[in-house]
């Protein structure tokens, strides 16, 4: 038996779908970002990224890029150990106080990834509610999926945002206890949950609530708690889970609760218990940036800006822009090869890095380019981007819209 060939056979499946994906070697440059080097095959190219979650930057912020520095010299590089065996540290501790802190809850609990405390903390709070039903919203994140799978509990999905649908499938559930997962921000089309209506849903019906902030956090509210906090709706939310990789320029993922929801989480989690704690240096790059982003308000305001303006140039030149209320930008493009051709000539001739979104991350039919603006990108980087963009969707033959009708 050639086991190779099930391999081979796979990767040839993906190819053939053009769903096959390539990743690009870039360097980040701190204090220049976005602009990165890539290493092509040809030998190093400057390009320009469109396509990072590092929202506002925060990955090359001088507090942030110092804590983590300062903290590996004093404390080392990695954590020892799983957070019960020698890798527990003060950074550490800090941290979770500080993501409590930031969304208005008794405690926090850091993970090593935003999709391990998804995963790993759906299931493992859904395990601990006797004859569970999670209600679980059409278009959360794989992680969540993941979650809500590996709970082994009854499951039902609800129509993405229908209120109405997760009303109907909430009187069905009765009495029993009832977990409603779901996020704020949807990071593909970009639209955003109605939070105080599932909210007001959830005290009508007995149900606890899980949200997933990681696509919010840092870039809305008033010191960047995410959408609950500028909704005012953070007391309202029984679980509020978030990323440290997105918008705080890190890496990690939290869920923050009450005392006793993250203490059973730690207490019973295997991807928590079982796992490499967080390094120190992390840890403190981390807090150091929440603590940047609840003073300062400039990064969020000036990401604003630039979203604005990329979102009127590209649709002022024709460009397929999927409307959105938030900082997610995409422009359509509705086929898979088309998708990657277009991502490959933005390189190739524009010097423009963004990847390919296909299938499984979006239905077929509606694959797309996700642009993130972020303060650091100027007018002249977005004027670049249109034109870029128009340049390949002529080339591709991909259909423009009127500029006119586009204006209107």
């Amino acid at each position: 038996m050639e086991y190779q060939d099930f391999f081979t056979s796979a990767l040839e499946r993906l190819q053939a779908e053009r769903r096959y994906r390539v990743f690009a070697d870039i360097e980040r440059l701190a204090g220049r970002f976005p602009d990165a080097i890539w290493h092509s095959p040809e030998g190093k190219r400057p390009i320009t990224v469109w396509c990072s979650n590092d929202y506002l930057g925060m990955g090359q912020n001088r507090d942030v890029t110092r804590a983590m520095a300062e903290t590996a010299w004093r404390l080392g590089t990695g954590a020892g150990g799983t957070r019960n065996i020698s890798g527990n540290s003060h950074p550490m501790v800090e941290l979770e106080a500080e993501l409590a802190d930031l969304h208005g809850k008794e405690a926090g609990l850091v993970f090593t990834s935003g999709y391990v405390s998804n995963q790993t903390g759906i299931a493992t709070l859904a395990k601990l509610i006797p004859n569970c039903l999670i209600l679980s919203d059409a278009l959360n994140h794989n992680s969540m999926i993941e979650g809500v799978r590996q709970s082994g509990c009854d499951k039902v999905i609800f129509r993405h945002n229908d209120l109405a649908h997760l009303e109907e499938l909430l009187q069905a559930a009765g009495e029993r206890p009832k977990l409603i997962v779901f996020e704020s921000v949807y990071s593909m089309d970009g639209d955003i949950s109605p939070l105080h209506a599932i909210c007001d849903l959830a005290e009508r019906y007995n149900a606890m609530t899980y949200l997933d902030e990681v696509h919010a956090v840092g870039m809305y509210g008033a010191r960047g708690g995410g959408i609950a906090e500028r909704e005012g709706a953070m007391h309202r939310v029984d679980v509020i889970e978030g990323t440290l990789g997105k918008a705080f320029g890190v890496m990690g993922g939290y869920i923050t609760g009450t005392r006793a929801v993250t203490d059973a989480v730690r207490s019973f989690a295997p991807g928590f218990i079982f796992t490499t704690a967080l390094p120190p240096a992390i840890a403190a790059a981390a807090t150091a940036s929440i603590r940047h982003l609840k003073a300062s308000d400039a990064e969020r305001q000036k990401q604003q800006r630039q979203v604005a303006r990329t979102k009127a140039v590209l649709t002022g030149a024709g460009l397929p822009v999927l409307e959105t209320a938030t900082h997610i930008i995409p422009v359509m493009v509705g086929d898979a090869e088309a998708c990657k051709a277009a991502c490959d000539r933005l390189m190739d001739k524009h010097s423009i890095y963004i990847q390919p979104i296909n299938y499984p991350t979006v239905p077929k039919g509606t694959e797309r380019l996700r642009v993130t603006a972020g303060p650091f990108h100027t007018d002249a980087h977005i004027d670049a981007l249109a034109a870029a963009l128009v340049e390949v969707w002529t080339a591709l033959g991909l259909p423009l819209q009127p500029k006119a009708q586009a204006a209107e």
